[in-house]
């Protein structure tokens, strides 16, 4: 009975797809800030990519960084209105701050090109639905950046879940963070990023235990936000804790279609190496998923099957995938996969429609955390 269990969880092989180099696509890139870094190695090994155009509304920002990129040639504008206005491009990255996501993005669909958003998706869910009306108008293909889902171990959950292994899935404990690890530059601020750790990594602790469970609709949410450690120059630098007013820790109890309850926190900053491991529990049998010291999109260990068989408790170890991703190989999978997307006329590799729930939590958390009591997560109308 183990082996017949834990056959079903054995890692699979990836093969190289055959890349289609007669048709090049032209790529720009919309922000050249740190991620975008990531964005451009990823792209400049794909051959049937060209990178053509850059935007920033930094003055000289956008030359710097394709200069140094060794893109000596791509067009250089001072922002993505105007770079939309010149260029006939194929598709753009979405790397600007999180305030000017939804701005961006709806752009460049109303313009007829398709979109890599990084994530969060936006700040507010109402941007993310505004978004969505864009996409579907334009009849584009819109992707947002969550790389986490390309990893092996974390296509693993989702086929234990759907395995009917757990039975029906009634409480998941999910998210993460680091003991130290507050970031710089833009995202500190409401005035760019609009939320803190909530935005940065929580929304990829919850897309890794929502889309295993496909996604169920969001009902209530009773969430909690603080930033004491940002605040405090005894854990920050005194320049940056001086204009921090966003969070670095946010917590969460909510309420999900189908009697199913999400036990949620994440931080930059704590008193402790982790909340906790994720749970996924389940009539028939649960799930750990070992935390990571830095929440990086993947997991930390050998996950944990436990069941009840033949009157016995028993465990079973799924043993990681041998092929490790690093951070640079997800990227690269991310972007692959959205090129190909376009070129096949595929669906997009991680739709809209479900990050708007993740967005709608977030949004719901914020919004809980201010009135300081449970609330109802409210979902626009994305309808044209």
């Amino acid at each position: 009975m183990s082996d017949a269990v834990l056959n079903q969880f054995t890692p699979t092989s990836r093969e190289e797809a055959v890349i289609d180099t007669t048709h090049k696509l032209k790529f720009g890139i919309i922000g050249t800030g740190w991620i975008t870094e990531a964005h451009v190695e990823s792209l400049k090994q794909m051959k049937d990519v060209d990178i053509v155009a850059g935007s920033d509304l930094v003055p000289g920002k956008a030359e710097k960084f394709f200069k140094l990129y060794d893109l000596p040639n791509v067009r250089c504008y001072p922002d993505h209105q105007a770079m939309l206005d010149a260029e006939e491009l194929d598709a753009v990255c979405v790397c600007t701050y999180n305030v000017t996501h939804a701005e961006c993005t709806i752009a460049a669909l109303e313009k007829g090109v398709n979109v890599l958003l990084e994530k969060p998706m936006t700040v507010t869910v109402d941007e993310a639905a505004e978004i969505i009306k864009a996409e579907k108008r334009s009849g584009k293909l819109l992707s947002i950046g969550f790389q986490p889902r390309m990893d092996e171990n974390m296509k693993m959950i989702k086929r234990i879940v759907e395995s009917g292994e757990l039975g029906r899935i009634y409480y998941i404990q999910t998210g993460g963070g680091r003991r130290r690890g507050i970031p710089n530059s833009t995202f500190i601020e409401q005035k760019t990023a609009g939320i803190g750790a909530l935005g940065d990594i929580g929304c990829y602790a919850l897309d890794m235990v929502l889309n295993a469970i496909n996604y169920p609709k969001p009902l209530t949410v009773s969430g909690y936000r603080s930033n004491f450690f940002g605040t405090n120059p005894k854990y920050n630098n005194p320049a940056d804790a001086a204009r921090f007013d966003v969070d670095d820790f946010a917590a969460a109890f909510i309420r999900l279609e189908g009697d199913i309850v999400v036990d949620f926190r994440i931080a930059w900053a704590m008193h402790i190496d982790t909340p906790g491991d994720t749970i996924i529990m389940g009539t028939e049998g649960a799930l750990r998923i070992p935390s990571t010291e830095c929440w990086n999109g993947t997991v930390g260990g050998p996950m944990k099957i436990y069941r009840d068989i033949a009157g016995q408790q028993v465990e079973f170890e799924i043993p990681l995938s041998e092929q490790a991703d690093s951070f640079g190989d997800l990227f690269d999978r991310k972007l692959r996969s959205f090129a190909d997307a376009i070129k096949s006329g595929g669906s997009a590799p991680v739709p809209s429609s479900q990050i708007l729930y993740n967005q709608a939590i977030i949004d719901g958390i914020v919004k809980s955390a201010k009135l300081g009591r449970e609330i109802e997560i409210e979902i626009p109308d994305t309808e044209i």
